[in-house]
């Protein structure tokens, strides 16, 4: 095993996730990949780029969380743990599917988040998706 992606959401959950994939990418000597999957541009309706105001805040926050990203990539490198960071758009499940298999990754580490019935049954789960749809081993630690 040499390429674990790591999915990063920036929640409360995020210093567990990473302490499992430090620990991983320790035991087999593995690059880790943590990717944060951020949304797709919001379009309007009648105006596809928006007020200027929104563009800039969303243009802000994803700033702030490639910064976060490249941070907690740092940290792993001093500690010894060969890490690169990636921040793309787009579907969530789509998206570590597609990188996933640009990297050529050997596992995907992922958080499940305690969901009710009626939250996944409207909205679904990317975790439940991923074990689906991966092609790969993917570890995925209780939030």
């Amino acid at each position: 095993m040499k390429n674990i992606l790591v999915a990063i959401d920036f929640d409360a959950s995020t210093p567990k996730l990473v302490a499992y994939a430090k620990a991983m990418g320790e035991a087999f000597d593995a690059k880790l990949w943590l990717i944060h999957i951020a949304p797709e541009e919001p379009d309007f309706v009648g105006y596809h780029e928006g007020p200027q105001y929104v563009r800039d805040g969303f243009a802000k926050e994803l700033r702030e969380e490639h910064k976060k990203l490249q941070t907690i990539c740092e940290e792993l490198r001093a500690e010894g743990v060969k890490s690169e960071g990636l921040m793309v758009q787009g579907p969530t499940l789509d998206m570590l599917l597609e990188e996933s298999k640009k990297l050529n990754v050997d596992m995907i580490i992922t958080c499940t988040h305690r969901r009710n019935f009626f939250y996944k049954a409207f909205f679904g789960s990317v975790s439940t998706e991923l074990f689906e749809e991966a092609d790969i081993p993917v570890l995925a630690i209780p939030a």
